[in-house]
């Protein structure tokens, strides 16, 4: 079987992504002018796609404040953050799995991702559903944290508590000796943590893949193949939850996914040689920080 991400099929799936965008530029009254006033989201989407795609955190991380500084609604900044995943963490997603497939797949520490996914993909898929579209979700939301008017807040607390995971996680990236196996409690943990990490995605557009990566990560998996676990599972439940901010709710700011997209898409698959060329603690350690100055900087502090 020829696989969708096979090297020489890379031209072919790139020009047909121009293409197609190209089209829906087109497609809009007048392309010039959106493309002087949104064409800056472009750079944004690079940046946040190589954040997303290097370290398995999501790329609401950086997107999130950013349209909360522009005063985009609530229900715009979870829903165009989610769509331009769309399209970052899917072009990261098959750039990891094409690294997987043709380089790590004989790699006894990488032997892993296939099963984890298994049972992280399906729990993720289901807390996203449940979060969107049970009467229960919303409820939570609203009772817990006031609903999404407080979306500064919820994102400042989950940021600082994601950075002190991450510099938790740092000194454990030195280790040279890998777990290769799940256990019966990692059958257990990975669809617990992904079925909710995936409801505060829902409600932040961030969530499952940090978790997931960091439970990895602390239970002595390789990291880049936590990572890449991290960024799959990610792609997968942001196409789960985008048709509910399209079609129930629709808020997607489309001219700002139009742009920043293309960028994430260009961001989602350079990651991939972020993380190998650069040191993985160095990689934690500046992303560590700037999620903390962020999520400090959302709280009603100052």
């Amino acid at each position: 079987m020829v696989s969708v991400v096979n090297k020489n099929n890379k031209p072919i799936i790139l020009f047909a992504l121009m293409c197609l965008w190209l089209a829906l530029l087109l497609s809009q009254p007048s392309p010039i002018l959106v493309m002087q006033d949104y064409g800056v989201f472009a750079f944004l989407g690079v940046v946040g796609a190589i954040f997303a795609n290097a370290t398995g955190a999501g790329g609401g991380v950086v997107f999130v404040p950013f349209f909360q500084y522009l005063q985009f609604s609530p229900d715009s900044i979870v829903a165009t953050s989610f769509g331009i995943q769309c399209c970052g963490m899917t072009a990261g997603a098959l750039t990891w799995a094409y690294y997987f497939k043709n380089e790590h797949k004989s790699n006894v520490h990488w032997k892993v991702l296939p099963n984890a996914l298994i049972l992280c993909v399906p729990a993720s898929l289901c807390g996203i559903l449940f979060a969107q579209y049970s009467e229960v979700g919303p409820t939570l939301l609203t009772q817990w944290w006031g609903g999404l008017d407080n979306l500064h807040i919820l994102f400042g607390v989950f940021s600082v508590l994601l950075s002190l995971a991450i510099f938790a996680s740092i000194p454990l990236l030195k280790r040279t000796q890998f777990t290769c196996e799940l256990t019966k409690a990692d059958i257990l943990a990975l669809p617990f943590i992904s079925f909710m990490g995936a409801i505060v995605t829902a409600w932040l557009s961030v969530g499952v893949g940090e978790l997931v990566a960091v439970y990895l990560i602390v239970r002595c998996f390789n990291v880049t193949m936590s990572i890449a676990v991290a960024v799959i599972l990610s792609s997968f439940t942001v196409w789960a939850a985008l048709p509910y901010h399209l079609f129930v709710s629709p808020s997607v700011v489309f001219e700002v996914v139009l742009f920043a997209g293309i960028g994430a898409i260009v961001g989602g698959m350079l990651a991939k040689h972020v993380v190998l060329a650069f040191s993985v603690q160095k990689l934690k350690l500046f992303f560590g920080g700037w999620v903390f100055i962020l999520g400090v900087a959302s709280l009603p502090i100052f």
